[in-house]
């Protein structure tokens, strides 16, 4: 008897969790406002939508802490601002563009070897699942071996891929999977 009590409420508390999943995801695609939605802020898009590239000025999910870390994490102009690196389809080269943007953080973190940090990678839709963790993986694997070869040490650094599980941009065009195809650097607390 309690483990049909158990099971009953576990299977609303699924239905409830998709319903709500799904109303979240719905209400991104019909009102335009991806962002919300996403957790993006309009910076962290800059660039995306105006055909000007990608500029890894990525806020969402790392905001939280690093922006206590000094003003340097907050100003625009300063790299460290920066901590979302983005990647072509099928890729986990790091692009150009990105270079100086790892090059501060790892800057950052041999100047503070008890800063830790979590490199988040993602992927878009496409593909399947494992392919996408897979790829999540080697794209942070790819931030990870930019960030050691400056002198980080690997314990400051951890890998999680998410795959296509944490999506930032809801859709299904090259706008949004172009959000979506990235490595998050999330500071952690010391």
């Amino acid at each position: 008897m309690k483990l049909n009590k158990t099971l009953v409420a576990l299977a609303i508390s699924a239905v409830f969790l998709t319903a709500c999943s799904d109303d979240e995801k719905d209400a991104s695609l019909t009102d335009g406002s991806q962002n919300s939605a996403s957790g993006i802020n309009d910076a962290s898009t800059n660039g995306l939508n105006g055909g000007t590239g990608l500029n890894g000025s990525g806020m969402m999910g790392n905001s939280d802490y690093a922006s206590t870390l000094g003003p340097e994490f907050n100003d625009p102009n300063n790299p460290l601002s920066k901590r979302t690196i983005y990647f072509m389809l099928d890729s986990s080269e790091v692009m150009p563009d990105f270079v100086p943007v790892i090059a501060a953080h790892a800057q950052y973190l041999v100047a503070n070897p008890s800063q830790r940090i979590v490199l988040e990678g993602n992927g878009d839709e496409r593909g399947s699942r494992e392919y996408n963790i897979a790829l999540g993986e080697q794209r942070a694997k790819s931030v990870a071996g930019k960030v050691k070869a400056q002198g980080v040490s690997s314990g400051q650094l951890d890998i999680v891929s998410y795959g296509e599980e944490k999506p930032v941009a809801f859709g299904s065009d090259e706008s949004a999977w172009e959000k979506n195809r990235r490595v998050e650097i999330v500071y952690q607390p010391k």
